[in-house]
């Protein structure tokens, strides 16, 4: 059984990898070869710049993911980590975040994507397929993809414009 602490530190850290005893405390994989202490270090590093990049969005892409319940459910957690893989296995510069509901339960997993200089696109119904088009069509290419979901919207911003 897991103590309130450390599952608060799970959801913080993303410990979710560490495995637990019977009593509640964490096994701790050892390291048994070089290549095992640098593949941590590669992980740690890439999770350090994804967070130093955050800092400057400007001139990136900027991938949000839905993570609201009816996101989860749907299956935007596997989005969300295809999204963090195969962006940077094709070496594009982007930041993919969480953020909570963005109001289209009816169409989760939803994404919201911002190529620099455009508008925030949100697409719908997005699994691994869609995703991998998405990377490759839109964010590469700039070609539109289907399961865009129409702006219902205007920003404060432009109500003041007007």
């Amino acid at each position: 059984m897991k103590t309130w602490w450390k599952q608060i530190l799970e959801k913080i850290y993303n410990f979710s990898s560490v495995n637990y005893n019977q009593m509640g405390e964490p096994i701790m994989t050892k390291i048994k070869s070089l290549a095992d202490l640098k593949k941590i270090k590669g992980d740690l590093q890439s999770k350090i710049a994804l967070r130093e990049k955050s800092d400057k969005p400007e001139g990136r892409v900027i991938v949000k993911v839905a993570m609201a319940t009816c996101g989860i459910a749907s299956g935007s957690k596997d989005v969300m980590e295809y999204l963090v893989d195969e962006l940077d296995k094709r070496n594009i510069d982007a930041i993919v975040s969480q953020t909570g509901c963005m109001g289209y339960c009816y169409a989760e997993p939803t994404i919201e994507v911002t190529l620099p200089g455009n508008e925030p696109v949100v697409y719908g119904y997005v699994d691994l397929k869609k995703a991998d088009e998405i990377i490759e069509k839109y964010i590469r290419n700039q070609e539109l993809v289907d399961g865009i979901i129409p702006v219902n919207y205007q920003t404060i911003e432009k109500d003041k414009e007007d």
